[in-house]
């Protein structure tokens, strides 16, 4: 009986699910540090930071965050860019970088898209590589934290009054 019980338990814990791994990968190797962090503003027309700067040395290679389609190759402003769009809808944009890859082009997790340029503004690194995401596109377009596609993030619930009537509720 003991055995039966020592044998069932230890099948039971080498079958317990493993931590899932993120769809999405840095978009630079190694890890690169944060040299500055997602800033979104209050409203979506204000200013903000919609995305996160990664250091780097110029000339870094700058590869696809998850396979996708790339949508934009090309100058924004004075910028060159390439978004790729994923199959969950989540498209990433990746600047200032040399594009590797043009509109249309799919592209693997890993693969080299571009090279990363000098010079970004605001970045204290030589090189930075300003990374964004974002599902929807125009006035519907919601930027979110691209770390979180990493599973970087930690979601905490917090309290906030209704009203005094009623009490607490949860956001």
């Amino acid at each position: 009986m003991a055995l039966a019980l020592a044998l069932a338990l230890t099948l039971t814990i080498a079958a317990a699910p493993t931590e899932a791994r993120p769809a999405y990968e840095w978009p630079l190797q190694p890890r690169p540090a944060i040299a500055r962090g997602y800033d979104p503003p209050p409203q979506p027309w204000l200013s903000g930071h919609r995305g996160v700067d990664l250091a780097a040395a110029p000339d870094a290679a700058v590869l696809a965050a998850r396979a996708g389609t790339v949508v934009f190759a090309g100058i924004v402003v004075d910028r060159p860019v390439v978004s790729v769009t994923h199959p969950d809808g989540v498209t990433t944009t990746y600047e200032p970088l040399t594009p590797a890859v043009r509109r249309g082009q799919h592209v693997r997790t890993g693969q080299v898209i571009g090279y990363l340029r000098g010079g970004h503004p605001g970045c204290t690194a030589r090189a930075c590589l300003h990374w964004g995401a974002r599902t929807g596109a125009g006035r519907t377009a919601r930027y979110r934290n691209p770390l979180g596609l990493l599973g970087l993030l930690r979601v905490r619930l917090k309290p906030v009054p209704l009203d005094h009537a009623r009490g607490w509720a949860w956001e």
